[in-house]
């Protein structure tokens, strides 16, 4: 089975993303215990290490590879990864560790980027990434894709802050806060409707499933027919890619919201 080649193959595993999760993992059980009150049983911590750890299997397990088989599949890992991974992160960050403010640091950082240019940026470049010539490019490029995946990844970050922010007072009042969802929304819109769009005028082939089989060999039908049902790599995956999407970026937003509304009321 297709499974058993990646979980036996050493490589597939980032050893050095995991190191640096537990580095980090460490050094907020430190902040944590000495600067606040706050246990490791209780629900802040218990959302950041759950972040750390969804983080890791999204991309630094073999799943990660497994995503590439299918554009639903890659874009479960993709909203996991933008739109679940840095809210839950943020709200497992105390406020009080942001107490204690660099002033040069705040100055600096609102020169560099905003929020919602982040979010702006961020949509641009998330549409960018699913277009069939750049997705052929990052297909070939392992060292460009993840770069542009981790770039991805820190902006998705910016644009969560005014939302769950743990400085409590960056956080968006509840009427800005909507619009804000509400742009969110519809920035974001066009690279969900491109896999559906796609599906329905002619559809496209899966470059990293093609790059994926050459490097073990294998043919690419033959692992798309073994281990994926039929709806999988076909006009219905891209289409069902799209709402699949849609639906768990909605679905964040609330649910993130709801969360960051409760906790600044406690």
């Amino acid at each position: 089975m297709f499974y058993n080649v990646l979980l036996e193959d050493p490589f597939m595993w980032n050893t050095p993303l995991l190191m640096s999760l537990t580095g980090i993992a460490v050094l907020y059980v430190l902040a944590v215990t000495r600067l606040t009150d706050i246990k490791m049983h209780h629900k802040q911590p218990l959302l950041f290490f759950f972040s750390l750890s969804l983080l890791y299997v999204t991309i630094g397990s073999p799943l990660s590879a497994i995503s590439h088989l299918s554009f639903s599949l890659h874009m479960i890992q993709m909203s996991i990864l933008y739109f679940i991974v840095p809210p839950i992160f943020l709200l497992g960050l105390p406020s009080h560790l942001f107490q204690w403010k660099i002033s040069m640091v705040n100055k600096i950082s609102k020169w560099i980027i905003t929020p919602k240019i982040s979010l702006i940026v961020f949509a641009i470049l998330f549409l960018m990434y699913h277009l069939p010539a750049v997705l052929n490019v990052f297909s070939q490029n392992p060292f460009v894709h993840n770069g542009y995946i981790y770039v991805l990844l820190i902006l998705s970050f910016s644009m969560w802050w005014p939302i769950v922010s743990p400085d409590l007072k960056k956080r968006l009042s509840e009427g800005r806060k909507k619009r804000y969802v509400f742009l969110s929304g519809v920035l974001l819109m066009p690279a969900c409707l491109l896999f559906v769009f796609s599906a329905l005028i002619d559809g496209a082939n899966n470059p990293f499933l093609t790059q994926l089989t050459s490097h073990l060999c294998l043919p690419s039908q033959s692992i798309s027919l073994n281990i994926l049902p039929p709806p999988f790599n076909t006009n219905y995956d891209q289409a069902m890619a799209g709402f699949i999407m849609l639906g768990i970026h909605k679905a964040a937003l609330k649910v993130t919201a709801r969360l960051g509304t409760e906790e600044s009321e406690t």
